[in-house]
C-alpha cells in the first residue's frame, strides 16, 4: 500500500500502534513495525528519561524497520522532565515522534533541527488546524468512539475524519474504532491515509499485557465502555468493569463529585497492576468500543496482513456498485 503515510514514515502499510501507557513497550513497538506497521514505544511508560533510552536501545535489538516514540504532554502539578524525555528520542535516532495531549509547540522546532517527524493526536477540526500550523507532519484525528481520552465535543469519527482531510493540507490519520480492513477501507475512503489502532494491538499475542485482561476485550460488546471524569470536563474512555462502573456511580451521585472523591479508583499504577496481573477489580482498563469488533487474539503480522486482505477486498465490492 503506497500513501503519504507510508513513504513519509518508511513503512509497508499505513497502520500505527497507538501510544498505550503501560503497553506501549519494546515487544510490543517492534512486532508492529515487523509486521509492516509502524510501532511505537510509550515515552512515559518508561520511568526515566534514561530508561527510555534503555527501551529504544532494546527495541531496536528486535527490529530493524521503523518505530516511534509517544509522548503526552499533560498538565500536572509535578510534570515528567518533558524536555529530558525529548533530548533521548532526539539522542537515540529515533525519526518519529507520536505528542499527544497538550499542544507539543515548544518542542517542535528541536524535533525538527534532527528531522524528526511530528504526528499529533488531535480530538477536534480546531485543534488539528492548530497543529498544523505550528509545523507538525501529520494529524492523528481522535473519533468519539476511542479508548483514552477524546475530548469533549463528543463527534464521531464518520464525521471528524472527512473534516479534517478537507480542511488540512497535511496527511490525516483516522484514530478511534478502527480495528479490521472494513475500518481501514473506511477510513482510506473517508480521506485518512492511515489509521491508528490502541485497543485491538492490545488483544495481539504480543502485547505485554495479563492474557484475562485479553480474553476480556475479546467478550466485550460495543455497549461494554464507560465514560469517566464527565463531570470534571476530561472525558475517558474506559472497559465497563466494577472498577469503572464504580467511578461513574460517584461521579453520577447527588452533590456531584471532587477528584480526591475518585482518585484512589483511578490511579496509573492500579491500571497497571490491572493489565499485568489480569485482574478486573485492581484498577482501569482503558479501551474503546472498538472491543465489539474484536473476536480473537491473533499475532501482529496475523491481523495486519489481514487488515490489508480485507481492505482491498472491500474498496474492490465499494467500487463495483459505482460501476457503469
Amino acid at each position: 500500500m503506497k500513501t503519504r503515510i507510508t513513504e513519509l514514515l518508511g513503512i509497508q502499510f499505513p497502520i500505527v500502534q497507538g501510544g498505550m501507557q503501560w503497553v506501549g513497550r519494546a515487544e510490543m513497538a517492534a512486532a508492529v513495525s515487523n509486521a509492516g506497521g509502524l510501532g511505537m514505544l510509550t515515552g512515559l511508560t518508561q520511568p526515566t528519561p534514561a530508561d527510555l533510552r534503555a527501551e529504544i536501545e532494546r527495541t531496536r535489538g528486535l527490529t530493524s524497520k521503523p518505530f516511534g516514540v509517544n509522548l503526552t504532554i499533560l498538565p500536572s502539578v509535578n510534570p515528567p522532565p518533558y524536555a529530558e524525555y525529548v533530548e533521548a528520542i532526539i539522542d537515540s535516532g529515533v525519526k518519529v515522534v507520536e505528542t499527544a495531549g497538550n499542544s507539543p509547540k515548544e518542542f517542535i522546532a528541536r524535533f525538527k533541527q534532527h528531522g524528526v517527524k511530528i504526528l499529533h493526536k488531535c480530538t477536534s477540526l480546531r485543534h488539528a488546524l492548530s497543529a498544523e500550523r505550528n509545523g507538525v507532519d501529520v494529524v492523528s484525528i481522535d473519533g468519539f468512539e476511542c479508548a483514552g481520552h477524546p475530548g469533549e465535543d463528543d463527534v464521531g469519527g464518520l464525521v471528524l475524519i472527512p473534516l479534517a482531510a478537507r480542511a488540512l493540507s497535511i496527511p490525516v490519520i483516522a484514530s478511534g474504532g478502527i480495528a479490521d480492513g472494513r475500518g481501514l477501507a473506511a477510513a482510506l475512503a473517508l480521506g485518512a491515509e492511515g489509521v491508528n489502532m490502541g485497543t485491538r494491538f492490545c488483544a495481539t499475542v504480543e502485547a505485554p499485557i495479563h492474557s484475562a485482561i485479553k480474553d476480556a476485550l475479546v467478550g466485550a460488546s460495543e455497549r461494554e465502555t464507560n465514560l469517566i471524569f464527565r463531570t470534571l470536563h476530561n472525558t475517558g474512555r474506559v472497559l465497563k468493569t466494577p472498577v469503572s462502573s464504580e467511578v461513574v456511580g460517584i461521579e453520577q451521585r447527588e452533590g456531584g463529585c471532587e477528584f480526591q472523591d475518585i482518585q484512589h479508583l483511578v490511579s496509573g499504577q492500579k491500571g497497571r497492576l490491572a493489565l499485568e496481573t489480569g485482574d478486573l477489580n485492581a484498577g482501569l482498563v482503558w479501551a474503546g468500543q472498538v472491543v465489539g469488533l474484536i473476536h480473537d487474539i491473533p499475532t501482529c503480522e496475523q491481523l495486519l496482513r489481514r487488515m490489508v486482505d480485507e481492505c482491498r477486498q472491500r474498496l474492490s465490492v465499494a467500487n463495483s456498485y459505482c460501476a457503469s
